[in-house]
């Protein structure tokens, strides 16, 4: 499903605008975890990711893993410093006030799965 069909679906909260859409982003997997080291060992690459973390190190992490996007699930909305540096990096970056397990249970309806799926 195209990353922009997802956020719309789910009525997501674009925060980080201006990071370039060159081209559309297909996302099949995705992943929730708070744990970042979690997240780069376990998620998949192109995945979504849906997190309560809002701090710098969730676009390192976005980055090194190869995400195509990060939602921030229960009202968390990160800082400008860190929309800046996702910005830099060419991350998505979507705010929603659902829970992280709403937001999952969505995107499991809407056909993504998460790693082994």
């Amino acid at each position: 499903m195209k990353l922009s069909e997802l956020a719309e679906k789910l009525d997501l909260k674009d925060v980080a605008p201006a990071v370039r859409w060159d081209k559309e982003v297909d996302v099949s997997h995705g992943y929730a975890s708070d744990l970042l080291s979690d997240v780069l060992a376990r998620a998949r690459r192109g995945a979504l990711l849906v997190t309560i973390q809002v701090h710098m190190n969730v676009v390192a992490v976005a980055t090194h893993a190869g995400l195509a996007a990060v939602v921030f699930a229960s009202g968390m909305v990160p800082d400008e410093a860190v929309v800046k540096k996702a910005v830099e990096e060419d991350i998505r970056l979507y705010a929603s006030d659902k829970s992280t397990f709403d937001i999952v249970g969505q995107l499991y309806a809407m056909g993504l799965r998460g790693r082994d799926g």
